[in-house]
């Protein structure tokens, strides 16, 4: 899918309001994930290879948070089971219809359902795969334990949750490295110091990290036994949760 170049904050913007995921951001959206996230691709291919594992055949698949569809189209190339159906939710219409148009450009057994809609909203059920792809930190925290227990009641035995966040570090010394390797990564990706700065301010508000920990004993505490990180570069990282 082609995007735009994230030109988004590279001259200077007078009011910094609370990032959201408007049509502008959508439209530069995978340029955006590509130089600002370390191994998003990763993630995604893997997400699909989980997919070929783990999804069972008559269930469902959740990609809770989906944007623009990379993980959901992942998950449909490597479904082998039959009967499946996938539910994509994402509370960004601007992401919504971008998303509807880019699955529908590619054809598949395996129906996708999009939907426009607050993800602590949605009920689930009989689920075999759910994804919260860099979505559960911008939840408040009495949510993010919620929506986990959530997942937990609607997955079936063996179902899998694919939890991808950025991470924060009790260890400052620790904390601060991984951090600032992620600015050079995204120097090294041709963001300006400004342009960092600005997407930092406006994120500030709306995105909390915890640490691994804290999701662990969350994921523990929703019930899952078999938790861990799967992938990690710099201060990003994936755990996978097994039911």
């Amino acid at each position: 899918m082609s995007s735009k170049k994230d030109q988004l904050f590279s001259t200077p913007i007078d009011k910094l309001g609370d990032w959201t995921f408007d049509e502008k951001v959508a439209e530069v959206f995978p340029d955006m994930v590509k130089r600002s996230v370390p191994g998003y691709s990763n993630i995604i291919a893997m997400i699909g290879m989980l997919a070929e594992r783990f999804v069972q055949a008559d269930s469902k698949i959740y990609d809770l948070g989906c944007s623009l569809g990379a993980a959901t189209l992942s998950i449909r190339r490597n479904i082998s089971q039959k009967n499946c159906h996938i539910i994509a939710v994402d509370n960004s219409l601007a992401m919504v219809e971008r998303c509807k148009r880019h699955i529908d450009s590619f054809k598949a057994n395996t129906p996708v359902e999009v939907v426009c809609e607050d993800i602590c909203n949605i009920e689930m059920k009989n689920a075999s795969m759910v994804v919260l792809n860099f979505t559960l930190q911008f939840l408040t925290t009495e949510n993010r334990q919620r929506i986990l227990n959530n997942i937990y009641q609607a997955l079936n035995p063996n179902g899998i949750l694919v939890l991808s966040e950025k991470f924060s570090f009790e260890d400052s010394t620790i904390d601060e490295l991984l951090f600032n390797m992620h600015h050079d990564f995204k120097r090294a990706n041709g963001y300006s110091e400004l342009e960092i700065s600005q997407k930092r301010t406006m994120l500030e508000n709306v995105m909390h990290t915890d640490t691994i920990e804290t999701h662990r004993q969350r994921l523990s505490i929703a019930g899952f036994k078999h938790i861990n990180t799967w992938f990690q570069c710099f201060n990003f990282g994936s755990i996978i949760a097994i039911k």
